[in-house]
């Protein structure tokens, strides 16, 4: 418990120092504190934004994320299979996600 408590105030120090105009907290607050607590789909949208912009693989790419009860939908294209598959595996793992509909599609190069 000693543990957790310490994480949480590490991670609660680093979102504070964060730039305050941020609508969620941070993944690694909200894993911590609200873990047992219902996500917002606003909240679940920005995490997977986050998340896929961050990739390597995926870069964000402009993609349109939109999110209903849980439920994520990914639409937009990307240049490889191994992209569109990295972004659905991306957003699964975000905690609050009940199914992701991928819609992505290959680019015209």
């Amino acid at each position: 418990m000693k543990y957790k408590s310490i994480l949480f105030a590490a991670a609660l120090s680093a979102a504070l120092a964060a730039p305050m105009g941020a609508r969620t907290p941070s993944p690694l607050i909200h894993r911590l504190y609200f873990a047992d607590k219902p996500v917002s789909d606003d909240a679940l949208h920005d995490m997977v934004m986050r998340r896929l912009a961050n990739d390597a693989d995926v870069k964000g790419s402009g993609l349109q994320i939109e999110v209903k009860d849980g439920v994520v939908t990914l639409r937009g294209k990307l240049d490889t299979e191994k992209q569109i598959q990295r972004a659905e595996k991306l957003a699964k793992k975000i905690s609050g996600v009940k199914k992701v509909i991928n819609e992505i599609t290959l680019s015209k190069k």
